[in-house]
């Protein structure tokens, strides 16, 4: 082949390999039109430090507050069925956490737990919540048990749904959601079908994720700004030693998981409950990563009872 059959070859690759990516270029969309989708009544803004953290707000204003925190690559919407049964008796407080939702990119690109906690008292003081409850999910669990460690007198009561952040003490120090450079790409393309394959793997039964919640979840990672928060989130965030933290807890905990919860598995509830002061463990069989999408009935369930028992004076055990 001569030079010149070389090049004219190259330029052909180049435009074969640019038209597969444009047939494949997913923008993001419009908050206004996201707002449109999948806002609500009770949707508000509030600034913290610059980040403008998108939340809703709902149920007695006097009764006990409850804050509601997703998990990764989620947002406040996970919540969509849990969410009205618990405000029939809480002030519940859900958010779009920093790097997710229409809280979107953060002006300052910090996502380390510190910026996280920072973030979250922040939000709390602004609401004027003097103490109040959490349900956190797998990174929000890991928010949530933070914020417990760092204000224990404010924090009433617990629940960690397969919370991440107790690695194994060879994996502190190390990246746990490193991704590969090719990762890049998802700031261009985001094919609908990815997001399917990544989402199913949170189902014990893939059958699970309806059309509804797969376009949910696909939108919602196309809000602006957000494919580039979690590849910045994913490069900063570092395991560390979780126990000195975990001790300071002194709110009633309940741990909760599925049993066919192949990202966090459940036999990682023992390493919590051998360090938390008074906590309880459920494992519910048939269930992956989401039982608040799969089953949301099932764990709602014990879930509402704990809370029940702890914040209302009803007695019961989960």
């Amino acid at each position: 082949m001569t030079p010149g059959h070389g090049r004219h070859a190259l330029l052909i690759s180049a435009f074969v390999l640019a038209a597969g990516l444009y047939g494949l270029w997913t923008p993001d969309l419009d908050r206004a039109e996201l707002l449109h989708r999948y806002g609500a009544a009770s949707q508000r803004v509030l600034e913290v430090d610059g980040l403008r953290v998108n939340y809703q707000d709902a149920g007695p204003r006097d009764a006990p507050a409850l804050l509601l925190l997703h998990g990764f690559g989620s947002s406040q919407q996970t919540w969509d069925t849990w969410a009205p049964q618990f405000a029939l008796n809480f002030r519940v407080i859900r958010l779009d956490l920093p790097g997710f939702g229409l809280t979107g990119e953060s002006p300052s690109k910090n996502y380390s737990e510190d910026q996280d906690l920072a973030t979250l008292i922040g939000f709390v003081n602004k609401l004027n919540v003097s103490s109040f409850s959490i349900v956190g999910h797998s990174l929000g669990g890991k928010m949530a048990w933070g914020l417990a460690a760092a204000q224990p007198e404010r924090v009433k009561a617990l629940v960690l749904m397969a919370p991440d952040g107790f690695a194994p003490e060879a994996q502190w120090g190390t990246k746990p959601y490193e991704v590969p450079a090719i990762m890049g790409l998802m700031k261009y393309c985001l094919p609908e079908y990815f997001v399917r394959r990544f989402v199913e793997a949170a189902f014990s039964d893939p059958q699970g994720l309806t059309e509804q919640m797969l376009s949910r979840y696909h939108d919602m990672l196309r809000a602006p700004g957000v494919r580039a928060a979690i590849l910045d989130r994913a490069d900063q965030t570092m395991y560390s030693n979780p126990i000195p933290r975990l001790k300071k807890i002194t709110a009633p905990t309940l741990l909760i998981w599925g049993g066919d919860d192949h990202m966090i598995p459940s036999n990682n509830a023992a390493s919590y409950a051998s360090v938390l002061r008074q906590s309880s463990t459920v494992v519910l069989p048939k269930l992956g990563h989401v039982i608040q999408e799969e089953q949301p009935e099932v764990g709602l369930a014990r879930v509402e009872a704990f809370l029940s028992a702890q914040l209302l004076g009803n007695r019961g055990a989960p």
